[in-house]
């Protein structure tokens, strides 16, 4: 009987073990195709350069940004996508006109040059005494309480050489809102990048209008005011007028309905809007894209998975993740939260050679759809990595409780530099790199869809709160309005 039993045993495992190795080759030949197809037939460069030639920037609530939600959804529907369509929403649009910044002695006040932040009043006119708060972190303002009352603040970006130990940085929107909450009446953040670069970006993470001018000025103009205010006090006089009001945005939405499990939906995204101080050939170009080539590499390969897949261009994402929250709001006004299995954002993705996700329960399945992936090319070194973060289109999801992941990569230092920034252009870009994003992200696609079981379900509100208190996000949650757990 005993030897019966052990013969049961080892014929089951044995046949797991066939069945594992069956899993593998099938996914194997399907990344092979994948391979091929990306190689050899990808579009994703040469129909990011040709938007740009076409279009330029791409600001949401813009005529720019229209035309670039058109020209995805053709784009689209040219690679064989019937069930593609709009997903409108309303945006608080900004939009900048002019802004003057003067900064010296009464009497003696230079220009300086700058730019508004987004999100910052339609106008505003400010002047008082410039004062240095450091790295503009919360410790920074504690310190001396009463300094930012009434004054215009000068705070760094990024963390400064010599900040304390264990230092954690704030979002520019989090730096305003302290600003905002200790009484300043303006905030003047500088870039950490030589050169003169200008970046800008949403100082106002909810997407309503700030009540204090945010503005930025490059690296050497940030250091020189900080010499001056050490020297003796400094005035500063901000000027500052722009477009706001409610517009009209886009999401584009493709889907590939699942043949086995059509109601449990993977969906990937990336944002296509970007800033308009360049055409964001990087920031989210790159992303939005490598999006779209792989929603061709689907089509061209007619590949079913039996999962629902929605390929998602975001709008909004740069005035405060608003497309990705409209995405949300809408499956929780229809009942259809549940169906989300995963979401994968692309946001800035560049020749990646790993994935991640934010629960660490997903590690075997990537881990697998790794090692298949480094079967097809050994540059693939399929590791796995699990954290959350956030401040792009994945963070309406994970906040919902649906796990959320993606594929890691690296920029070269000179992208890095023009993040935001006026010299965010194509020649960025690198080909060969962008290919890289579409192959490898289309089979990590592929092995969720076709998954037997995906081994991670939609968090509870305890889990949620867990695992943003593990991963150390609850005061930029709070300044930024999302902290629900009080």
């Amino acid at each position: 009987m005993k030897k019966y039993g052990f013969l049961l045993l080892f014929s089951y495992l044995l046949c797991c073990q066939r069945l594992a190795a069956q899993q593998q080759f099938d996914l194997e030949t399907v990344f092979r195709q994948i391979n091929a197809e990306v190689l050899s037939h990808s579009e994703a460069y040469t129909r990011l350069g040709e938007s740009i030639q076409q279009i330029g920037h791409r600001l949401t609530g813009s005529p720019n940004g229209s035309k670039a939600e058109q020209y995805a959804f053709d784009l689209l529907k040219a690679y064989g996508f019937e069930d593609v369509a709009f997903q409108p929403f309303t945006v608080n649009g900004w939009a900048r006109e002019s802004l003057d910044l003067r900064i010296g002695s009464s009497g003696n006040m230079q220009p300086v040059k700058a730019v508004a932040l987004a999100s910052t009043p339609a106008s505003a006119s400010a002047a008082g005494e410039l004062v240095d708060m450091g790295n503009g972190l919360e410790s920074d303002y504690t310190a001396n309480p009463d300094k930012a009352k009434g004054k215009i603040v000068l705070a760094a970006l990024n963390l400064l050489p010599g900040s304390p130990e264990g230092a954690k940085n704030l979002h520019r929107s989090a730096k305003a809102a302290l600003a905002i909450k200790y009484g300043a009446k303006g905030i003047i953040l500088f870039n950490s990048v030589a050169g003169g670069t200008l970046l800008t970006g949403t100082a106002s993470i909810t997407g309503d209008l700030l009540t204090i001018p945010a503005l930025c000025v490059g690296l050497e103009d940030g250091n020189m005011l900080k010499s001056r205010i050490a020297e003796g006090k400094q005035e500063a006089a901000i000027e500052m007028k722009n477009k706001a009001g409610k517009m009209q945005a886009r999401n584009v939405v493709a889907r590939i309905t699942g043949s086995e499990y059509p109601n449990e939906k993977i969906v990937v995204g990336g944002h296509l809007d970007s800033w308009d101080l360049s055409p964001g050939a990087v920031d989210n170009g790159l992303g939005a894209f490598s999006v779209i080539d792989m929603a061709r590499t689907f089509k061209a390969l007619g590949i079913k998975p039996k999962r629902t897949i929605e390929f998602v261009l975001f709008m909004g994402e740069e005035q405060g993740l608003l497309g990705s929250k409209a995405y949300v709001q809408h499956a929780v006004s229809a009942g259809s939260l549940d169906q989300i299995r995963f979401m994968l954002n692309f946001d800035m993705t560049n020749d990646p050679k790993s994935y991640h996700a934010t629960l660490e329960g997903s590690r075997t399945l990537f881990e697998e759809i790794g090692r298949s992936a480094s079967m097809v090319d050994t540059t693939f070194k399929g590791t796995f990595a699990a954290s959350a973060g956030l401040y792009s289109d994945h963070q309406p999801f994970m906040l919902q409780g649906i796990p959320t992941g993606g594929a890691g990569g690296a920029l070269s230092r000179e992208a890095l530099n023009c993040y935001h920034a006026d010299c965010d252009i194509f020649a960025l870009i690198n080909e060969q790199q962008m290919r890289n994003t579409v192959r490898f992200s289309s089979m990590l696609i592929y092995g969720l869809a076709n998954a037997d079981a995906i081994p991670v379900k939609r968090m509870s509100d305890t889990d949620i709160k867990q695992l943003m208190l593990d991963n150390n996000l609850e005061e930029s949650l709070r300044l930024g309005g999302d902290w629900r757990w009080d």
